[in-house]
C-alpha cells in the first residue's frame, strides 16, 4: 500500500532574499564573534537567531518581541533551509529574543561588532569613501523619564517638550547613506560634544585619511574642527554666531560694498536639465588657533561667504510682513478706544512706540520723529458749571522712514 504523503504549504515572501543578504554583510558570524553566549545557551546560536528576528522586522514591519515564535512557525521550513539549519518556534521566543537584547546592550562589544560590520561592507562592495556625513537627532516616546535611563526630557526638535526622548548620533557616507557608527545618549544631552566621538569612530572603522567631513552648525566648534583638521581631515559646515559674530560678518561685507568683488555664481542643474542661478559668494581666508593639552596648533581655514538668492527673497518678504504690522500698529497706537486710556505724557508714547518696533524686530529700518499737539475744546455752561476751555494733548507720529536691504 501507498503511504500518505503528508504536504506542508508555506509562503516564502521575502524571507530567503532577507536572510541571503543578512549572510553576505556577515552579520551573523561578527555576531557570534563579538557576543559569545553563556555555556546554558543552546539551540540556534546568538547570531542565527539575529538574523531570523531582523528578517521578521524588515518582513513584516513589526519589531514586537511576542509575534517572531508564532511567524517563524508558519514558516519553518523556509527558515531551516534558508540557514541550513533545523530550527523550532522556542528558538525565537520571547525569553530567547529578551536575552539576545540583554547580549547587545554590551557598549564595548557592540562598538568593536560595529567597526567589524563596518569594514566588512566596505570590501564587500567595494567602497571607496571620500564624504562622510555627521547628524544628531531626537527620537521621542511616552516612555517614563528616570534619572539613570537613556529616555530623559530636554530641549526637542519634535516640538513635543512633554515627552520623553533619546538622542541618536549617525555618521554615514554620502551619497550612499551607509551608516559607519552610531551612538545613542541620553535625551538631555548637548548634540556639540556627540561630533569628535563619531569622528574617532569612523577614523577606527574605515582607516582611511583625506575624508570630508559634513555637518551642520553644532559640528563647528573649535575642537572639533581642530581634531578634524589635524588627523589629516577636511570639513564642510556652516559657522554660527558663536563663531562668526555679526561685526566679523559685516567686515567680511566691506570688500563688496567698498570695493568692486567679483562673486562667483553657484548654477543648478535640475532633474529636467534648466540650470538656474541659486547664489553668489566669494572666498576668505581666516587663520584658525587652537590650544590642546599646552600645544597650540594654527591653521589656515576656508570661509565661503554666500548670498542665496532664495533665502534672500524668503527674508525680504518676512522683512516686509513685520514693516506692514509695524505700521498699521503705529498709527492705531494713540486712537482713544474703549477700555484702553490714552498715554499720559510724550515720554510713555515713545516706550509704546519702541515696544511695538521691538515686537516686530524692525528697529534698524524705522526712524521715527515725535510731536506734541494741543488742542482746545469749548464746554458749554451747563446747570451750576460754567463754561470753560479744555485741552487735550494729542500725540502723534510725524514722519517715519524705512529702508529695506
Amino acid at each position: 500500500m501507498n503511504k500518505p504523503v503528508a504536504v506542508t504549504t508555506e509562503r516564502v515572501d521575502d524571507i530567503p532574499l532577507l536572510l541571503a543578504q543578512l549572510k553576505r554583510m556577515g552579520v551573523q558570524e561578527l555576531l557570534d564573534e563579538h557576543f559569545p553566549t553563556h555555556g546554558s545557551w543552546q539551540g540556534l546560536s546568538l547570531g542565527q537567531v539575529a538574523v531570523v528576528w531582523l528578517s521578521h522586522i524588515l518582513s513584516q514591519a513589526d519589531h514586537r518581541l511576542n509575534q517572531v515564535q508564532g511567524w517563524v512557525e508558519h514558516h519553518l521550513e523556509t527558515v531551516g533551509v534558508s540557514l541550513g539549519q533545523d530550527l523550532r518556534g522556542l528558538d525565537l521566543s520571547d525569553d530567547r529574543l529578551e536575552s539576545l537584547l540583554r547580549y547587545l546592550s554590551k557598549d564595548s562589544s557592540w562598538k568593536s561588532f560595529e567597526e567589524a560590520l563596518s569594514q566588512r561592507q566596505l570590501q564587500v562592495y567595494d567602497l571607496s569613501p571620500k564624504r562622510v556625513r555627521l547628524d544628531s537627532t531626537s527620537v521621542s516616546s511616552f516612555w517614563n523619564a528616570n534619572e539613570e535611563g537613556l529616555f530623559q526630557r530636554g530641549h526637542s526638535k519634535d516640538h513635543r517638550p512633554d515627552l520623553a526622548q533619546l538622542k541618536l548620533m549617525l555618521a554615514t557616507l554620502d551619497p550612499l547613506g551607509l551608516p559607519i557608527a552610531s551612538e545613542i545618549v541620553a535625551g538631555n544631552c548637548a548634540d556639540d560634544p556627540l561630533y569628535e566621538p563619531a569622528v574617532h569612530q569612523v577614523r577606527a572603522t574605515i582607516g582611511i585619511r583625506g575624508l570630508l567631513y559634513v555637518g551642520d552648525c553644532k559640528m563647528s566648534s573649535l575642537s572639533t574642527r581642530h581634531l578634524i583638521h589635524s588627523g589629516g581631515d577636511y570639513y564642510l559646515c556652516p559657522l554660527s554666531k558663536t563663531q562668526v559674530s555679526p561685526e566679523d560678518l559685516q567686515q567680511y561685507l566691506l570688500p563688496v560694498k567698498e570695493d568692486p568683488v567679483k562673486l562667483e555664481d553657484v548654477i543648478y542643474n535640475y532633474a529636467d536639465g534648466t540650470m538656474t542661478l541659486i547664489a553668489q559668494g566669494f572666498e576668505q581666508l581666516h587663520t584658525c588657533n587652537f590650544t590642546k593639552e599646552g600645544a597650540p596648533s594654527t591653521w589656515k581655514e576656508r570661509r565661503l561667504v554666500v548670498y542665496s538668492i532664495a533665502h534672500a527673497k524668503a527674508e525680504k518678504k518676512a522683512l516686509q510682513a513685520r514693516i506692514d504690522k509695524t505700521q498699521k500698529e503705529l498709527e492705531t497706537l494713540n486712537q482713544p478706544r474703549r477700555g484702553r486710556k490714552l498715554f499720559p505724557d510724550l515720554d510713555s508714547f515713545v516706550q509704546g512706540v519702541e515696544r511695538i518696533i521691538s515686537k516686530h524686530r524692525v528697529q534698524s529700518v524705522f526712524q521715527l520723529k515725535f510731536q506734541e499737539q494741543v488742542e482746545q475744546q469749548s464746554q458749554r455752561r451747563y446747570r451750576d458749571r460754567s463754561a470753560r476751555m479744555n485741552q487735550q494733548l494729542r500725540r502723534k507720529r510725524t514722519e517715519y522712514e524705512t529702508a529695506t536691504s
